[in-house]
């Protein structure tokens, strides 16, 4: 994927920057993703650097232009207090119409390909809410919005699918303001409320105190279904799987088998301790050990189950006891869950390996 600065024309004049991030395809659907109260910062970016990964052109517009450009702040107190006191001198009307310019900018990027959605944490998710109400927008995700309930008057104008991830613990969502919520949309099966127990406001952030890595993952993957489902991109994982397979254990060929991963694949192999991170690592380890080493009598099996999701194509065996393979063969099918996920960074091998990276998903 590659990143840039670009320049954004504002409906009133004037012109304000957003961070872009290109998928490596060079396009995809797009993305406008849109801020905290922290600004454009670090941790905005890598999300933006993240669903680039998983296909999508993203743009993240600077919303804090108007007050103070670039706002980059982390989250020590001082920077806590600053972040504060720029949404409370934020216009929102005003900010949501600059959300509706950087959407005009994103949507004519040569880039830009197809169906365009709207993603916010905090303010972003109110944001994300407003733009999808007031600008037409093909879907909507909303972390943690906060500033909803007086709002909620606008939830007949939206008509795009849209996902709220709701922490149980978080002030500003307390469970009346979520049952507000639901109520403004029932009847809605194409809209949708996830709670997450035990967490917090803030539970996507790394950097935070509040930082809920299963929380993050899970919402993540329901965020990124909605987005596949509605813009795309969409991927026959089923095939790739197969591809993959049939270049692993028939063909043998370490390099034509990376080539049906991602950029930068992950594969640990718990039992033995082996396997690589990244494209060079992994392919001597598929090259020089795994491949040639597995037995040429092994074969797929009826008895193995296949299960894909949006972003990944799972393979275990089904009841199957070891004294049916050789003991060459019996960890790598018995011990392992294979998950490929497609777009993005990793691919993972073992499901007791996949909390150990944050974007093993």
């Amino acid at each position: 994927m590659t990143s840039r600065w670009i320049d954004i024309p504002a409906d009133d004049g004037g012109r304000f920057q957003g961070y872009l991030a290109v998928p490596a395809s060079g396009s995809g659907p797009g993305i406008l993703l849109l801020q905290e109260i922290f600004g454009v910062n670090a941790h905005l970016r890598s999300v933006a650097d993240l669903y680039a990964e998983d296909g999508y052109v993203v743009l993240a517009p600077d919303l804090f232009w108007r007050l103070e450009p670039r706002v980059d702040l982390g989250y020590g107190e001082a920077e806590v207090a600053r972040a504060r006191d720029l949404l409370g001198r934020l216009d929102i009307d005003r900010a949501v119409a600059d959300c509706g310019a950087a959407l005009t900018t994103l949507r004519r990027l040569p880039e830009c390909r197809g169906k365009v959605g709207a993603l916010g944490f905090c303010l972003g998710g109110r944001l994300a809410y407003l733009t999808a109400a007031r600008h037409h927008v093909d879907a909507a995700v909303s972390y943690y919005g906060t500033g909803l309930e007086p709002l909620l008057g606008e939830a007949g104008a939206i008509r795009c699918p849209m996902v709220f991830h709701c922490p149980e613990k978080d002030r500003h969502l307390p469970p009346p303001v979520r049952e507000a919520i639901a109520a403004a949309f029932a009847g809605r099966d194409d809209v949708r409320m996830f709670v997450y127990p035990g967490a917090d406001h803030g539970f996507n952030v790394p950097a935070r105190a509040a930082y809920d890595k299963p929380a993050s993952l899970m919402a993540h993957s329901r965020s990124l279904a909605v987005f596949r489902q509605a813009l795309g991109p969409h991927f026959d994982l089923p095939a790739l799987w197969e591809r993959h397979t049939e270049l692993e254990f028939a063909t043998r060929d370490a390099r034509a088998t990376m080539a049906t991963m991602v950029a930068e694949p992950y594969v640990n192999h718990i039992p033995t301790m082996t396997g690589g991170v990244g494209q060079d690592d992994l392919h001597r380890f598929y090259a020089n050990h795994f491949i040639p080493k597995t037995p040429r009598c092994c074969s797929a099996s009826p008895m193995t189950s296949r299960s894909t999701g949006c972003c990944r194509a799972s393979r275990r065996p089904a009841a199957m006891s070891r004294s049916r393979w050789s003991r060459s063969s019996a960890s790598a099918a018995t011990s392992c869950t294979t998950s490929t996920s497609i777009g993005t960074r990793r691919r993972c091998w073992c499901r007791s390996a996949c909390w150990t990276r944050r974007g093993c998903r």
